[in-house]
């Protein structure tokens, strides 16, 4: 058993609270990672804020993480102790029907325990004071050491800085990959995207990288605009300038409507501005952002009977284990961005000071 600290979410609502944990070693097909940086994404926060059904506490949040193996349980081939990984919450198993079907990435071999917080065999390996502490999405990234599935794990180039590429397990691929995998962004296009966090940012910079001609970035917050300018939007509008729904706006500004559009929010208004925002006969649209529970989109069924597609994405549409190690070489090759999406890097013990600069937009 190793002994570490942890941020340990006790209950809702509360901030993160700096604990000495016991981290069990790893049973059968799992590996413990010694987690080098870990950055915060608003999937933290939302179940953090007790809007998620799924939340349970006390846990260890964090999902974006990057590390060292420090050990292996029985059976696990795939990485052994030395090797530099990323944690996946989306695993690849290889076996399941989801994984063999090239249509999608959602591998559900450990969907149901991972849900409850809990390791594929029903139980923890995180303890604080005598309690058990849950796991959060499979990866628990915001403790020194941690265990996950063997399942959920990539095998990263050692030379990669891990201070840069954990973001690689979330935020970036899943903005990337919604416009180069989900969306199929083709050259000369005109793309919209709404809002301009870490995920919008990295859906304008797919959209770039795939040669869309005009890339429109859509946030309140104008302080954003001249980064979502360096990742290549070509504009910026705020819905705040305008009297009318921004949709009417952008269907003006583009002659008909865009070809893409994102909604990197989770705001359910936004996924309808975003549909209605598209082009007649052809226009895409993407939902990204992960809303709250309960909450239903809708939109008038003529706007998809005149030829307007809706979707979704979950991770960028990556297959995990086969991509993630791809997706580092394309940032160590220089092909995709990464060190411009980091604003701010902090100590442990300043993780609550993390997730308030992100509530701020900063």
């Amino acid at each position: 058993v190793i002994k570490c600290k942890a941020a340990v979410a006790w209950e809702a609502g509360k901030p993160l609270s700096l604990e000495e944990v016991a981290v069990a070693p790893p049973k059968a097909h799992e590996v413990r990672i010694k987690i080098v940086a870990t950055a915060v994404c608003h999937t933290d926060a939302y179940t953090l804020s007790g809007a998620d059904p799924e939340g349970c506490f006390p846990v260890i949040l964090g999902h974006e993480g990057a590390g060292i193996v420090e050990s292996v349980g029985e059976g696990v081939t795939k990485v052994k102790p030395g090797d530099t990984v990323i944690p996946l919450y989306i695993p690849q198993c290889g076996e399941c029907k989801f994984c063999k079907n090239p249509k999608t990435n959602l591998c559900q071999k450990i969907r149901i325990t991972q849900g409850k917080g809990l390791m594929p065999d029903g139980t923890s390996r995180f303890t604080c004071k005598g309690k058990q502490i849950y796991h959060f999405m499979g990866t628990s990234t915001f403790s020194e050491y941690t265990v996950v599935a063997d399942i959920s794990v990539a095998k990263i180039d050692a030379a990669a800085p891990l201070d840069k590429v954990c973001l690689l397990g979330c935020g970036i691929s899943t903005g990337y990959g919604a416009a180069v995998n989900t969306a199929k962004v083709e050259p000369g296009s005109t793309c919209a995207v709404f809002g301009l966090g870490g995920v919008g940012l990295a859906v304008i910079m797919g959209c770039k990288i795939a040669g869309a001609s005009r890339i429109i970035g859509i946030d309140l917050n104008k302080d954003k605009y001249a980064k979502a300018k360096e990742f290549g939007a070509t504009e910026c509008i705020s819905p705040q300038d305008f009297t009318k729904p921004i949709q009417e706006v952008l269907v003006e500004m583009t002659d008909g409507g865009v070809d893409y559009s994102f909604e990197c929010i989770g705001n359910v208004g936004v996924m309808r501005a975003a549909l209605e925002a598209c082009h007649k006969g052809w226009g895409v649209s993407v939902i990204v952002g992960v809303a709250a529970a309960g909450q239903e989109i809708s939109t008038r069924p003529f706007q998809l009977v005149t030829g307007r597609t809706w979707k979704g994405t979950a991770f960028g549409g990556w297959k995990s284990v086969d991509n993630v190690p791809k997706l580092v070489t394309d940032y160590m090759s220089k092909k995709i961005k990464v060190d411009e999406f980091v604003t701010h890097t902090l100590p442990f013990d300043k993780i609550n000071e993390a997730f308030e600069l992100m509530h701020t937009g900063k």
